[in-house]
């Protein structure tokens, strides 16, 4: 058995995300749908995802990156991660992540960027 991103998933804090169907490159886009946000007073709304992962040769458990715009907040998030197959054969995501929001100036830089981990599971 494969991993296979497409499709809907739902990480450890209740965010959402869709992946589409991988191109010949490997290429894919969705949306995010963030259940937490770092954003004040923001509305959360879907935001575009656009990522990779490496087609050829298929691998069983493939690596893969997408980056998100926030469509409600001046930033913008990279992660990073790994389809794994489970002891039953369920596919699950693990993804580090680096959001970086923009900073009025360059003295403001040092808090500028987070990083973070996720666990996502398909939802059924």
């Amino acid at each position: 058995r494969r991993c296979n991103l497409q499709g809907m998933w739902v990480n450890d804090l209740g965010s959402r995300m869709f992946i589409g169907p991988l191109n010949a490159a490997g290429q894919f886009s969705g949306y995010y749908l963030a259940a937490v946000s770092a954003a004040p007073n923001a509305a959360i709304r879907e935001s575009p995802l656009h990522g990779t992962q490496h087609p050829n040769p298929p691998r069983a458990q493939p690596t893969f990156g997408f980056s998100v715009n926030w469509s409600f907040y001046d930033s913008t998030t990279v992660f990073v991660g790994q389809c794994f197959l489970d002891e039953n054969g369920d596919e699950f995501l693990e993804a580090t992540w680096l959001l970086r929001e923009e900073v009025a100036t360059h003295a403001d830089n040092w808090k500028a960027t987070r990083v973070g981990q996720n666990v996502y599971v398909r939802v059924r």
